[in-house]
């Protein structure tokens, strides 16, 4: 387990061996065969104002892990602590009608600004509906936050009577962020906001996120696949594999220095934007089922450093020596001197 030795009081979340496994039922009378361990025993903690990026291929659970956060899953085992005004709240144990009330200050900003998108609303009306949800102010005073919205993500109050096909993929990418606004949230569950964009377009929305960042004195849990776009945003990153955090380090610390091999291996997918230079790195295989995840090591089937203990002992999600705050779960990892991002 990791060991929160950050100040309390600058923690905005805490998460506590977190679990959620999906019931797999077979037969006529659908009974329980077994489990999809999505998310499979998480601990990490989230800084008031920091962006902590979650990365992993598809099936790592990276998207499950979110949702269990703001309860669209509800959790099979673990511990949730949002600390609000001096209080904290353990969000895995609270009824519906007090999780309503605590998605005020969390709020999510979907992958695919096309299906997250009402198409038969128009933009102001998609922009205030949170306000309207949870019985915030007048007819009047929703115009004019919605004037302040559209505006504040790089649009203009004449669109908020157009509808989303009306508007590029960046463009309604940023009205999903003007709606994840609307009430002033103070954490915000980024989940793969710029995977379905144009890298030119990827890069402008990023810039957006971080200039409200800082206006608004936001925090992030920032989910992706691709390790370039989470180093762009996030002064921290937590890598994901097959349910579990198999690495946590500062930004910096993951592409010059990683600890685990499956962050190395996703470090070396990162092409180099260089004349003549293309750098790929196959990792051979693909992440096992997850309702029979392998003995030992999760990585272990795919991993080219493999010894007996990989197969045999689960590593312990453990600190770093001299790793300020580094956290890596493998078993050789002060042996093997792994490659970064150069």
């Amino acid at each position: 387990m990791q060991k929160n030795t950050e100040k309390e009081k600058d923690i905005i979340l805490n998460v506590k061996r977190l679990k959620k496994h999906f019931p797999i039922h077979k037969g006529v009378f659908r009974h329980v065969a077994g489990y999809v361990k999505a998310v499979d025993g998480v601990d990490f903690f989230i800084k008031k104002g920091e962006t902590l990026g979650l990365v992993g291929e598809s099936g790592s659970g990276k998207t499950t892990l979110g949702r269990c956060i703001v309860r669209l899953y509800d959790p099979t085992e673990g511990v949730v602590e949002f600390h609000q005004n001096g209080g904290v709240k353990n969000l895995s144990n609270l009824k519906r009608r007090e999780m309503n009330v605590i998605r005020r200050d969390i709020q999510m900003l979907y992958q695919d600004p096309n299906s997250s998108l009402d198409p038969r609303m128009r933009i102001g009306d998609i922009i205030t509906e949170p306000l309207k949800i949870h019985r915030i102010g007048s007819p009047k005073q929703y115009k004019e936050r919605a004037k302040e919205l559209i505006t504040m993500v790089g649009l203009k109050p004449h669109q908020l009577n157009m509808y989303p096909h009306q508007f590029s993929g960046g463009q309604r990418q940023r009205i999903g962020v003007a709606r994840a606004l609307s009430l002033s949230p103070e954490l915000i569950i980024c989940d793969e906001p710029v995977s379905a964009l144009d890298v030119s377009v990827q890069a402008q929305v990023l810039n957006l996120l971080s200039d409200l960042q800082d206006e608004m004195k936001l925090t992030y849990l920032f989910i992706a696949h691709d390790l370039s776009v989470v180093e762009y945003i996030s002064e921290r990153v937590m890598v994901m594999y097959l349910g579990k955090l198999v690495e946590i380090a500062s930004s910096e610390k993951i592409y010059k220095n990683p600890g685990h091999p499956y962050t190395e291996a996703l470090l070396g997918a990162i092409s180099k934007h260089e004349p003549g230079v293309f750098r790929r790195y196959i990792l051979e295989g693909s992440i096992p089922d997850p309702s029979d995840p392998p003995p030992g090591c999760v990585f272990h089937t795919r991993c080219p450093y493999i010894k007996e203990i990989c197969r045999n002992i689960v590593p312990a999600l453990k600190e770093v020596k001299d790793g300020a705050g580094s956290f890596v779960a493998c078993h050789r990892s002060d042996v093997l001197g792994l490659k970064g991002y150069n």
